[in-house]
């Protein structure tokens, strides 16, 4: 799991570094005030739906591992009911 985290901690990081080198050369670009203004907003509506898209698929790693940390402790607590019944 760490190896995900890890991963995934990689993945924002560099979206949000490309972000700020993004914004960065929006501002030191020749433009008009109105057009930066607009370069920017559309920028952070970029990141800001791959900064969703990350999320979601973060979202979706934990709902598997809980339900695979569900099913086994269901299992292991069945187990254990058999064991503890046999020896009864």
């Amino acid at each position: 799991m760490s190896d995900k985290s890890s991963g995934l901690s990689f993945i924002v990081g560099a979206v949000v570094g490309a972000a700020v080198g993004a914004v960065v050369g929006i501002l030191f670009a020749p433009d008009s005030g109105t057009e930066t203004r607009k370069k920017i907003a559309k920028k952070s509506k970029e990141v800001a739906d791959e900064m969703h898209k990350k999320f979601d698929d973060l979202k979706e790693t934990v709902v598997d591992a809980m339900e695979e940390v569900k099913s086994t402790a269901t299992k292991k607590v069945e187990d254990l009911k058999k064991a503890t019944t046999k020896k009864a």
